[in-house]
């Protein structure tokens, strides 16, 4: 009779179990959440360290004036010896909260004219089909300068500006994204059992909105922060006693004849960094919250 002996079974961790870093970046949806956690890194990176760095280099110093970059100043300092990398970091934490608060404004407006026209249908699409289309035809950039200029200029006149005319495409998008919701079954059943259109909307149609309001939020802040530089740029933006992107593209004009390229180039990089960070947030958002690309 041949005896029976047990063999202990040892369970290594498999390679992917010991490194889920690895496992994570195989797959789209991990590099996708790689690629928001960086993005947010940069930003909030952008915004505290106006906090870090204090008012100390916004003050004028003329005996460091117009020095290139060096590493006491990366960014060099302009014509009246302020550290450049300050200003340029202020100027774009001034950029990004302006245009939360423009792109925030124009997406809830863009949301409620969506739901309208999707919901009530007739007359009521038709004028804000109708507006859309307006506004759509209209130049871009003498809207903006038109209506900034008539509200009165500065933060104000910015905000309006911008959350009046970048309306139009996402609420072609939530138009059709409520049609379609309007379409599906228990919608109609809904409506059969006497619930308002309003009681519709709220339950049924602005759940399903969501991803799009937060994809359409985020991508519209890139467009609020150039138009937000490019107003203060021709002089109808903010104060020129703000230390804004705009002002300081603005005044760097007059000195690159005399080769202090550092003025305007390198303020320039990180404003196009920090548009390239929101439109690569958006882009991901919208990969993650899709559910075609959500779980490859």
């Amino acid at each position: 009779m041949s005896e029976l002996t047990s063999t202990p079974v040892v369970l290594t961790p498999a390679a992917d179990e010991a490194k889920p870093w690895r496992l994570t970046l195989r797959n789209r949806r991990g590099r996708t959440i790689l690629g928001i956690v960086l993005c947010l890194l940069f930003l909030g990176l952008v915004i505290s360290s106006t906090f870090i760095l204090g008012q100390e280099g916004l003050r004028t110093n003329l005996e460091a004036r117009n020095q290139s970059p060096h590493l006491a100043a990366p960014f060099g300092t302009d014509w009246l010896g302020r550290d450049m990398l300050t200003r340029t970091l202020m100027g774009l934490s001034l950029s990004l909260r302006v245009g939360l608060l423009a792109a925030g404004v124009s997406a809830v407006v863009a949301v409620a004219l969506g739901v309208l026209a999707g919901v009530f249908g007739g007359w009521v699409d038709a004028v804000i089909s109708w507006l859309v289309d307006v506004f759509l035809s209209l130049p871009h950039l003498v809207l903006l300068i038109l209506i900034s200029f008539a509200v009165g200029g500065g933060v104000t006149g910015v905000v309006v500006a911008i959350a009046l005319t970048h309306w139009p495409s996402l609420t072609r998008v939530i138009r059709a994204e409520t049609l379609a919701v309007k379409s599906t079954d228990y919608v109609h059943l809904s409506a059969k059992l006497g619930r308002s259109p309003w009681w519709i909307a709220r339950r049924h149609m602005l759940p399903h909105l969501v991803p799009q309001f937060l994809v359409g939020l985020i991508l519209l802040f890139p467009h609020a922060i150039l138009h937000e530089a490019g107003l203060t740029f021709v002089g109808i933006g903010l104060s020129p006693h703000t230390p804004a992107i705009g002002i300081i593209l603005a005044e760097s004009m007059r000195h690159l004849s005399t080769g202090y390229w550092w003025l305007a180039v390198l303020p320039g990089l990180a404003l196009l960094l920090s548009v390239k960070a929101f439109d690569i947030l958006g882009e991901n958002v919208r990969s993650l919250l899709d559910p075609k690309t959500s779980q490859e």
